[in-house]
């Protein structure tokens, strides 16, 4: 019994490494790297525009929260 059941592990630690090597070779291995450096960008993917957007939402968060208060 004891012989069956080594033989029944080794068997499935065979076939699982082998299940494991198809797995890692059918990995693509084709790297795909697309660099776009043309300069006609949305204005919107400028830093500039974010940063500004980003001062008027608070500006605008600021003035309706303090807007409600009345001294």
């Amino acid at each position: 019994m004891n012989t069956l059941s080594t033989w029944t592990k080794s068997a499935y630690l065979t076939l699982l490494s082998f299940v494991i090597t198809l797995g890692s070779f059918a990995q693509e291995k084709k790297v795909d790297i697309d660099i776009n450096t043309k300069s006609d960008s949305n204005f919107w993917t400028q830093p500039w525009v974010w940063v500004v957007a980003g001062a008027v939402f608070i500006l605008l968060l600021v003035a309706l929260l303090r807007g409600g208060k009345r001294d």
